[in-house]
Parts: C-alpha cells; sequence; structure tokens
C-alpha cells in the first residue's frame, strides 16, 4: 500500500479515547506496510516538553512544539498520528498552518463529558473535582469543539473496530492510502 505523508491529529477530552485509537490506528496503518509516527500527548509531556505546565499559555507551547515535530515526519514522507487534547481552536489551527491544510486531518473524537469522566483511568477527574489538580480541562479550563472537523468519531457510541475502519475508510477514499 502506498500513502501520502499526512498529520492524523485526534483531539478530544480527557479519556475520549484519542490515545486508544490513534494507537490502534497506527497498528492497522502499520500492519499495511505504512511508516508511521505516533505522538501522543502524554508522552512527549515527559520529555520534549517536561518544562510545561498546564496554564494556556503553556497548553498553547505545547500544543506548537507538538505541530513543529509533525511537520519533521511529514517532510520525511512519514504519517504521523498525534493525540492531544488541544482544547483550543486557534491551537489546533496553528498546527493545520503549519504542516499545510491539505497535510491535516483533524479527528474529533467526541465522548460526553459523562462517559469521560467513567473512564478515568488515571484518575484526574477525581482529583479535578476534590481540587487536587487544577487547570482541568471540562471542568476549569474550557474545551473548544472543533468547528469543523475533518472526521468526528462518536467514541462514546462506536466500538474501537468500527471507529479505525471510519478512519481507514475515509484515508482510501480521499486517496490518502492507495
Amino acid at each position: 500500500m502506498t500513502n501520502k505523508a499526512i498529520l492524523l491529529w485526534f483531539t478530544g477530552l480527557s479519556g475520549a479515547g484519542k490515545s486508544t485509537l490513534s494507537t490502534a490506528v497506527n497498528e492497522q496503518l502499520r500492519l499495511d506496510g505504512i511508516h508511521t509516527m505516533l505522538l501522543d500527548g502524554d508522552i512527549l509531556r515527559k520529555g520534549l516538553c517536561k518544562d510545561l505546565q498546564f496554564s494556556q499559555a503553556d497548553r498553547a507551547e505545547n500544543i506548537r512544539r507538538a505541530g513543529e515535530v509533525s511537520k519533521l515526519f511529514l517532510d520525511a514522507g512519514v504519517v504521523t498520528l498525534a493525540a492531544f487534547m488541544s482544547p483550543m481552536e486557534k491551537d489546533r489551527e496553528l498546527v493545520k498552518e503549519l504542516v499545510g491544510a491539505d497535510r491535516f486531518i483533524e479527528i474529533y473524537c467526541k465522548c460526553s463529558f459523562e462517559i469521560c469522566e467513567s473512564r478515568d483511568v488515571k484518575g484526574l477527574y477525581k482529583k479535578a473535582r476534590t481540587g487536587e489538580l487544577k487547570h482541568f480541562v471540562g471542568l476549569d479550563d474550557p474545551y473548544q469543539e472543533p468547528v469543523n472537523p475533518t472526521l468526528e468519531i462518536d467514541t462514546g457510541k462506536l466500538s474501537i473496530d468500527a471507529s479505525i475502519a471510519l478512519i481507514i475508510d475515509f484515508l482510501k477514499a480521499k486517496k490518502v492510502l492507495c
């Protein structure tokens, strides 16, 4: 299978399934012989972005850095998958401008706040509700839903397999994958 270097940008609330879905799509693409790179917000926060906190300015810088790294991989011809909450529309638009609109596919992992909270494997929602964790997106800080995402995947209703199929079918229909 051949491909065009594109950025699949997964956005959504904590617990919406961004990491799970991007990892699964990454595995499928690799099985199909596509060279990929998976960037996950939690992992970048431990290294490249470990100097950043969770203020809106630091969140914006986190996304800018992720966009710059994504662009490097795209320029090398690698399909890049990026899973970042990226709560502000302006930050997602910055990445889109940085890599080029023709190489940016925004995938909104839409999921109700209640379902995201019920999936809270990291205990973040609980810490935010008790005040132990500040600047929590969805409670203290806003999440701006994408205005016009390329794909909207309702991860609260669709299975992981159905979600993967929607993304792969979209990429084939748009001739990103041949």
